[in-house]
């Protein structure tokens, strides 16, 4: 049971990794910590699983940790890190009641040392990320918990010297986070481990239980670095700013519309964005981040909106400069890495060179060589850091782009000059796409989404002017550069979720449909516009990043491990778990240089090495998921699935929805009337599928794995054992009712696992 309390000592340390890297600007990286967390925990079972011992051994505990965790997930998806923070304390509160009653009061005294310890080098993670401010915050709550702990007083009696170092290097974060030095932060942190470790020693005999707490540091620790790596892209952040930007092309359009006697379809330009602003979740966050950006942006479009309705030119340049300027506060608020803020400027100058050629096919050169102009303009003052930073990326790009390409392509402008102006504007838009490409992929597909969504609005405009076969063209040749590649932008959304790339293709070739038919292409742009906006958010939450950074924190507890006094108790207590657990160290090590690291095997081989530390090797759970024995059968037999619960998934399924650890894959389906979904298991511990009954269309039947009749009668049925879908099984439902239907797994509710089908007629 020591051996079991250190392994929940790696779950409250695993909470404080989602919450720091909600303080470090990544909140959806840290929901997904908190879902994987919860994924290993349901996985946790057998007899001396972290899982089924915690139920055993305090079902209030089990309930409340369940609780609680679930909700730091469901905080960091909606942006809270104060309230993941609360509830990571309580999930961390409710796994030391049931340490104290599975270990005693001074063992748990010792995990809570190490816990502190864990925090600690939370800090080093976050300041790799360049969030000095959370590395700052994170020492401060360290500090704040040090001296709330009932080890507090203990530590300073049995180890002063090792109480000192702890708060001094916890001041020692501090004051280097301040200084925005990141060796200094990590430097600090590993004192700080140090420290806390040092002092488990001091605090409780025999050595074997601070020995395997030190252990189960270390899995901690290798967690840390599979969250660094994944946390290492741009984050939501930059997804929010993908979206204010795309406005700004947009908002542009309304000019060049106007100007061309299509003021209906200005007002529809800025009527689109302000509808779409208004749902979007940039939204708050630019509320949040700039409230006077905010208030001014939303005022600009209602002044541009009244300056077209009035005819007024100038009125319109004065919205669309106050639109334009706030737009770009509000990105600088949101995010400070300078390739993300370049890449922003130069996906909106993409989209403003391609106006100019659009308006150059139209007849109008000086409104194109205006166009270029302020382009040229804008980079001179260095707007979004864009002009400094292409320039230091490469002085040959920057010198192709400037002198070469722009200069002359104003000049060709001017000149009615047709064959420079198609040899220059190729030219410029190459030069920036090649700056893009030698960013980070996530940035450049974040600014190439943006491009996108600028000349699938081109086309709407063009169909305003009956240009429609200019129109279809220019979404053929935009489905064409998004084929080829797209800075990396294609594969990175193939890769980080295949249905929001499907819809991508499948709206965007809508938009060419509708101009080719006669359709509507402002209301195909508008839908292909929400999946290029999904496909932001998508790649910037599923991007790594600092592979580097995370290796070296694994090569740190390799490090560790040799010199600490573990490594001798590891190797005579059991020496095929201590060769296993050196070889899973070096195995990640070395999956993590090559971008593959996967922590899975890491922390099986650790959480073995706790068990034999204190003794119980032959008792350790095996296999990532944690059963042991014959126990994991024998509860999964005794479950029922009950009607539409099948075997496989029937071939007539016109959709089929994937049952993940602690997720619906898609969590949200459109389906038509009379459609047949399966939700088939793929993972994880068994599932339901239960529709909530406030959730549904009035005149819905109640539908529910296990046949139910109501949702009360559902979640009493899954604790009799009713209703659960297991492995290679699929509960298939045929939906008569047009609407929103929203069901959840009774089990993993807490997680979030939650679930809608829209119905449509």
């Amino acid at each position: 049971m020591t051996a079991v309390a250190t392994e929940w000592n790696v779950y409250r340390a695993r909470l404080y990794d989602a919450v720091a890297l909600g303080r470090a600007g990544a909140p959806g990286a840290g929901a997904t910590v908190a879902q994987n967390v919860f994924a290993r925990f349901e996985g946790a079972s057998g007899e001396y699983g972290a899982h089924e011992q915690l139920e055993s051994t305090s079902e209030s505990a089990y309930e409340g940790f369940e609780g609680a965790l679930g909700t730091v997930q469901s905080s960091l998806s909606e942006g809270d890190v104060s309230g993941a923070a609360s509830a990571a304390d309580e999930a961390s509160s409710h796994l030391q009641t049931a340490q104290q009653a599975a270990a005693g009061q001074q063992a748990t005294r010792v995990l809570d040392l190490l816990v502190l310890g864990s925090r600690a080098s939370n800090a080093a993670m976050v300041a790799a990320l360049g969030a000095f401010e959370a590395a700052a915050t994170i020492a401060e709550e360290t500090m704040t918990a040090f001296e709330d702990a009932l080890v507090y007083s203990q530590i300073e009696e049995a180890d002063a010297e090792s109480y000192e170092a702890f708060e001094n290097a916890l001041a020692g974060i501090g004051s280097a986070a301040g200084n925005e030095d990141a060796s200094g932060v990590t430097e600090q942190a590993r004192a700080a481990l140090d420290a806390t470790v040092t002092g488990a020693y001091a605090l409780v005999q025999p050595e074997s239980v601070a020995g395997a707490g030190h252990l189960s540091t270390m899995q901690a620790r290798g967690w840390d670095a599979a969250a660094l790596a994944s946390a290492g892209g741009p984050g939501q952040a930059y997804a929010h700013t993908v979206t204010l930007n795309s406005y700004r092309a947009r908002v542009a359009d309304s000019d060049w519309l106007a100007a061309n006697d299509a003021a209906d379809a200005a007002s529809t330009a800025v009527e689109n964005v302000f509808a779409h602003f208004e749902g979007a979740n940039a939204h708050d966050a630019l509320e949040e981040a700039d409230g006077e950006a905010y208030e001014a942006f939303e005022g600009g479009l209602e002044d541009l909106s009244s300056a077209i309705e009035n005819g007024s030119g100038d009125g319109i340049d004065s919205a669309i400069e106050t639109v334009d300027t706030n737009l770009v506060t509000g990105i600088e608020a949101l995010v400070g890495g300078e390739d993300a803020r370049a890449a922003l400027e130069s996906a909106f100058f993409r989209a403003r060179i391609a106006d100019a050629r659009e308006l150059y096919r139209l007849g109008d050169a000086d409104s194109a060589a205006t166009i270029v102009s302020d382009v040229f303009a804008r980079f001179e003052e260095n707007e979004l850091g864009f002009h400094e930073t292409m320039e230091h990326e490469s002085e040959d790009l920057y010198h192709r782009f400037e002198e070469e390409h722009l200069t002359s392509l104003q000049s060709a402008y001017e000149n009615d000059d047709s064959e420079a102006v198609a040899t220059h504007h190729d030219g410029v838009q190459q030069a920036l796409l090649d700056f893009e490409a030698a960013l980070s992929t996530a940035v450049a597909s974040g600014a190439e989404a943006d491009y996108m969504i600028g000349r699938a609005f081109d086309a709407a405009g063009l169909a305003a002017l009956s240009e429609t076969d200019r129109a279809a063209t220019v979404i053929q040749d935009t489905f064409a550069h998004f084929e080829s590649g797209a800075a990396g932008f294609h594969e990175a959304l193939e890769e980080a979720d295949e249905e929001t790339y499907e819809s991508f293709e499948s709206t965007l070739t809508d938009v060419r449909s509708a101009a080719e038919d006669g359709g509507d292409v402002t209301a195909a742009a508008t839908a292909f516009n929400d999946e290029a906006i999904a496909a932001a958010y998508a790649i910037a939450g599923s991007a790594g990043g600092n592979g580097e950074a995370a290796t070296a924190i694994v090569q740190d507890v390799f490090a560790t491990f040799e010199e600490a006094r573990v490594h001798e108790m590891l190797e005579e207590a059991d020496h095929d778990a201590y060769e296993n657990f050196e070889a899973a160290l070096s195995d990640y090590s070395k999956g993590l240089t090559n971008g593959d690291g996967n922590p899975t095997r890491m922390a099986d081989a650790t959480r073995t090495g706790q068990f034999a530390v204190v003794g119980a090797v032959d008792s350790a759970p095996s296999g990532s998921g944690g059963h042991g024995g014959e126990e994991s059968e024998e509860t999964e037999s005794s479950l029922s699935g009950g009607p539409n619960v099948v075997e496989g998934v029937p071939e007539d399924a016109d959709h089929v929805v994937d049952m993940e650890a602690v997720a619906y894959a898609p969590e949200e389906l459109t389906v038509s009337v009379g459609d047949k979904v399966a939700w088939e298991h793929v993972g994880g511990e068994p599932h339901s599928v239960t529709a909530v009954e406030d959730d549904l269309p009035e005149d819905a039947t109640y539908w529910a794995s296990g046949g139910f009749e109501s949702e009360s009668a559902a979640r009493e049925g899954w604790e009799s054992g009713e209703g659960a879908v297991q492995s290679g099984q699929s509960y298939v439902h045929t939906f008569e009712t047009a609407g929103e239907h929203g069901y959840v797994c009774i089990p993993h509710e807490a997680a979030g696992m939650v679930g809608t089908v829209i119905v449509e007629e």
